[in-house]
């Protein structure tokens, strides 16, 4: 039996250790620079920085999904940016991925968002699948642009 509902503070610790399995799925196990401080100061502190639904199958941690509001200039609305979509291997094809996008979608419906967003690694052809079939688009025409680390402190006029 699925259960999803808002993350809570104790659930800190589970949604990083799902943050870490993601990195490990997409190679990238070292990236993961988060903390536990950092996810409760900007999911349960005073500024507010994203949302999260845990996903149970039976009791048991499955899943997760963690999202933010942006905003379209062209829509003229807020919309979602999903960061975060995990289902543990073990609880894969039981139609818990599916049920946390179904999830923040509606979310985005009530909060009358103009878009409902996320990105996708392009070797994952599973997951770019299961996207497509859910009614995703994908945009090949854009291309992600990211400044960060030092980069993103020589931009800003800032040294180490």
């Amino acid at each position: 039996m699925l259960t999803l509902r808002p993350a809570e503070i104790a659930d800190v610790p589970q949604m990083l250790a799902y943050i870490r399995e993601l990195a490990e799925y997409e190679r990238e196990p070292h990236a993961v620079l988060a903390t536990e401080t950092d996810l409760l100061r900007d999911g349960f502190g005073p500024e507010k920085r994203y949302d999260c639904i845990m996903a149970e199958w039976e009791g048991a941690p499955a899943g997760f999904a963690l999202f933010f509001y942006n905003y379209s200039t062209w829509r003229g609305r807020a919309g979602i940016h999903l960061e975060d979509i995990f289902v543990r291997p073990a609880f894969r094809g039981k139609g818990i991925g599916k049920a946390l996008l179904i999830r923040v979608a509606a979310i985005a419906v009530e909060q009358k968002c103009g878009r409902l967003v996320w990105d996708v690694l392009e070797w994952n052809a599973p997951a770019i699948g299961f996207y497509e079939e859910m009614g995703a688009k994908m945009l090949t025409e854009w291309r992600i642009m990211r400044v960060d680390g030092d980069a993103l402190l020589a931009l800003a006029g800032k040294d180490k």
